[in-house]
């Protein structure tokens, strides 16, 4: 049998490729959990992307007659200690969220896989150095590692990116890797070698597409936590600038008044955790109908 054979994943026409993406989501949505949790991140999407339609007020437009001001028909969410509407800084606040996550997601799952695929598959000094480099990343709480991170880049959209993915791509890393070893050793990857298929090829063709799904899982699941690590940077102040409204800033503003004005705190942290929790539900739902050593699968 050839290697081409033994593998179903690889070369998959387009079309069948869209089928197995469309079956993936039907399965998904197949549970409550799964389309509750996808309708929610989709309102989030929604908004973000329609923030400037949605808000009834520049996110950094002032109004100090109106500071503090509880939530009520002109302000639904109330107004902060400068007069800034709740509402339309949350809705923005998403875009940040949403952006710095799936960024952030996207560098670090696609350097990661490629060094672990790399090095599970090659081996030799190249898997020495980088495993050692990992493990040496790993010493660091990653919290602080990025708080170090930021004192040396500075405060910043783009910074901020950079200085999460300088240590998120270890997990992806570590995945891939394990995933490389164990593909190594099957039949379909032997038959290659066997055939004297070319490495490139045999890495790119044969396994990669085996490890995609893992990968998918997991970097769903590190959306949401690149999001919580976000907000707690810019809570502390080394993360987006202020002047761009996001959920951990606009909590840090509300600290000092949660007594007498908690919608300013309480509203932009229960957004973050009604949509981290919706993505990381959707991860679970993901990795059951992904993961073919569960047993339960629908």
């Amino acid at each position: 049998m050839s290697a081409e054979r033994a593998s179903p994943l690889t070369s998959v026409p387009l079309v069948r490729a869209a089928r197995a993406l469309a079956a993936t989501v039907r399965r998904v949505l197949r549970r409550p959990v799964g389309w509750i949790a996808s309708l929610t991140v989709a309102a989030y999407i929604a908004m973000a992307v329609f923030a400037p339609l949605l808000a009834p007020y520049a996110p950094a437009a002032t109004d100090l007659a109106a500071r503090l001001t509880p939530p009520s028909v002109h302000h639904w969410f109330g107004t902060d200690a400068l007069g800034r509407d709740i509402f339309s800084r949350t809705l923005y606040g998403a875009r940040v969220s949403l952006l710095v996550g799936i960024l952030t997601v996207s560098v670090t799952s696609l350097f990661g896989t490629l060094l672990g695929a790399f090095g599970g598959f090659l081996r030799g000094p190249f898997d020495t150095v980088t495993a050692r480099l990992t493990e040496l990343l790993q010493a660091f709480p990653y919290l602080i590692f990025a708080i170090g991170m930021m004192a040396f880049l500075g405060p910043g959209f783009w910074n901020l990116i950079w200085a999460l993915s300088l240590k998120g791509w270890v997990e992806f890393y570590r995945l891939a890797r394990g995933e490389a070893l164990a593909q190594s050793a099957t039949e379909y990857v032997e038959a290659a070698r066997a055939l004297g298929q070319r490495k490139a090829r045999t890495l790119f063709r044969e396994m990669l597409p085996n490890i995609v799904p893992s990968i998918l899982v997991l970097g769903t699941l590190r959306v949401g936590y690149f999001m919580v690590l976000e907000a707690s940077l810019s809570f502390l102040g080394v993360g987006i600038p202020p002047s761009i409204p996001a959920w951990g800033s606009m909590v840090a503003d509300g600290r000092n008044v949660l007594f007498i004005a908690w919608w300013v705190s309480t509203i932009p942290g229960i957004a973050l955790l009604v949509l981290v929790l919706a993505i990381n539900l959707l991860g679970e739902r993901l990795q059951e109908v992904l993961d073919p050593h569960r047993k339960v699968v629908s």
